[in-house]
C-alpha cells in the first residue's frame, strides 16, 4: 500500500495508529484528515509533522465535497474512519453531534469512497454497539447490536450503514469493535487520564455509582495493530473483535490508579450514576488471533504502570488540552490553514 487516508487522525487512537503505520510500514504515505473538534490535538502528532511521509489535512467529515477534494488530490488505496464523537456523556447532553459524525460521516466518506475507487474502508468502531452484559458472557462478532447510550447508538447505526453498503454495493469495508483503550494522549473527560491528572493535583477522583462497572481494558498500540491486521488482512464484510482480556470493576482500577500516582484513597468521591450506565462488558477475541494471527500483546500492569508514568511526565500536555491551548500549535505549524 502506498498511501493510507485516516480520518481522526488527531485524536487519541487515531494519532496512536498514524505514528504506528509510519514506523511500521516505511513505504507507506499516510494522509491525515481531521476536523480538529475538541478532542483532535495536532500536538499529539508533533514528532512526525516533518515526516515526507505524512500529509495533514483540516476539514470535516461530513463535507462531501472536502473529502472527495482530498481523495482525488491523494488517491489512498484505502480508507480508516476513526472520526467520531466518543464520549458517552457528552452524548447524553446533546446527541447531535454524534449523528452528524459518527452517523453522516461514516456515509459521506462511503459515497465518496465509491465515487473516487477507493479500495478498501475500514470502519473503527466499539464494543458498547453491543450493549452490557450480565456477570457472565462474552461479546463476539454474532453478539445481537443492542445499544444502550445516544453514542454507542450512533456507532451502532454507522456499522449498519457499512454492512448495507457492503451487501448492496459489495462495497470492501470492514469492521473492528474493541474495548475500552488505554495508553497515551488520551484526552482528559476518559476515566484513566482524568483521574491520573485529578490525583497528581490532589484532586478528587468522581466515581459513578459504586464503581461496580466492569470494563475489558486493552492497550492503544494493541488495539492499533489489531486494527492494521484487519486493515491488511480482513475479510471484506466481515467484523473484527479486539479486547485485552484484562476485566477490572471502575473502583478496582481507581485504587490501583491512586496506588501508582502514591495518592490516598480518601481521594475518591462517589457520584451519581449516569443515566443507562451499562454494567459490564467483555470481549471474545478470538475470531481476530485465529483469522488474523493477532494477539494483545502489552500486559496491562505494564501498560498501566507506563501510562500512568508518562502522564506524570507529560503534565504541560494534559495542562494545554483542558485548557484548549494545543490548538495554538496548530495555527503555529499549519498557519491556520
Amino acid at each position: 500500500m502506498k498511501t493510507l487516508l485516516v480520518t481522526g487522525g488527531c485524536g487519541f487512537i487515531g494519532s496512536n495508529f498514524v505514528r504506528l503505520q509510519l514506523e511500521a510500514h516505511p513505504d507507506q504515505t499516510v494522509v491525515n484528515v481531521d476536523a480538529l473538534t475538541y478532542a483532535g490535538n495536532p500536538e499529539n502528532l508533533a514528532d512526525v509533522a516533518d515526516n515526507g511521509r505524512y500529509v495533514f489535512r483540516k476539514g470535516d467529515v461530513t463535507d462531501r465535497e472536502f473529502v472527495e477534494s482530498v481523495l482525488k488530490e491523494t488517491r489512498p488505496e484505502a480508507v480508516v474512519n476513526f472520526a467520531a464523537e466518543s464520549h458517552v456523556d457528552r452524548s447524553i447532553l446533546d446527541s447531535g453531534p454524534f449523528v452528524r459524525t459518527n452517523v453522516v460521516g461514516t456515509q459521506v466518506l462511503m459515497d465518496a469512497c465509491r465515487t473516487v475507487g477507493v479500495g478498501r474502508f475500514l470502519q473503527v468502531s466499539t464494543d458498547e454497539v453491543y450493549g452490557s452484559l450480565g456477570e457472565t458472557g462474552l461479546f463476539t462478532e454474532e453478539t445481537p447490536l443492542a445499544p444502550n447510550s445516544p453514542y454507542s447508538a450512533s456507532k451502532a447505526a454507522a456499522d449498519c450503514l457499512v454492512r448495507g453498503y457492503h451487501h448492496t454495493f459489495d462495497f470492501p469495508a470492514v469492521v473492528t469493535r474493541c474495548s475500552n483503550n488505554y495508553g497515551p494522549y488520551q484526552f482528559p473527560e476518559k476515566l484513566i487520564p482524568l483521574f491520573v491528572s485529578n490525583a497528581l493535583a490532589d484532586k478528587s477522583l468522581p466515581v459513578y455509582g459504586e464503581g461496580t462497572n466492569v470494563r475489558d481494558w486493552i492497550h492503544v498500540l494493541d488495539h492499533c495493530r489489531g486494527i492494521d491486521a484487519a486493515l491488511r488482512n480482513g475479510t471484506p464484510g466481515e467484523v473484527y473483535n479486539f479486547g485485552g482480556e484484562c476485566e477490572m470493576t471502575n473502583i478496582a482500577l481507581t485504587k490501583l490508579l491512586l496506588k501508582l500516582t502514591d495518592k490516598p484513597e480518601s481521594l475518591i468521591t462517589y457520584v451519581t450514576d449516569r443515566p443507562g450506565h451499562d454494567l459490564r462488558y467483555a470481549i471474545d477475541c478470538s475470531k481476530a488471533k485465529r483469522d488474523l494471527g493477532w494477539e494483545p500483546e502489552v500486559p496491562f500492569e505494564t501498560g498501566l504502570a507506563e501510562t500512568v508514568a508518562w502522564y506524570r511526565e507529560n503534565t504541560e500536555w494534559v495542562d494545554r488540552v483542558k485548557s484548549g491551548e494545543y490548538l495554538k500549535y496548530y495555527e503555529e505549524q499549519y498557519g491556520g490553514r
